[in-house]
């Protein structure tokens, strides 16, 4: 199990990770908004804004305050480096 850092402490298993988007359309703020009302919605910024938003394959959506293309090259640094 190999696991992403979104920031501030806060781990995800990188597994299981589908994809890593910016907050700022509207599609993704109805995404989060459904993600709230369903109960999956997760917030790892605290406090801070919300830069990323992070979904998973079991539906769960990730708020981080790290750019998303810093997420994606730790995630892709974890796949080519064996690391976590």
């Amino acid at each position: 199990m190999k696991l992403l850092n979104i920031g501030f402490g806060n781990v995800v298993v990188s597994e299981r990770v589908v994809a890593i988007v910016s907050p700022d359309s509207a599609p993704m703020k109805r995404l989060k908004e459904e993600a709230r009302e369903m109960g999956k919605l997760i917030d790892a910024t605290y406090g801070r804004k919300t830069r990323a938003i992070i979904v998973t394959d079991s539906d769960h959506v990730i708020l981080s305050a790290v750019q998303p293309e810093t997420v994606a090259n730790r995630l892709g640094a974890g796949a080519e480096n064996g690391k976590k």
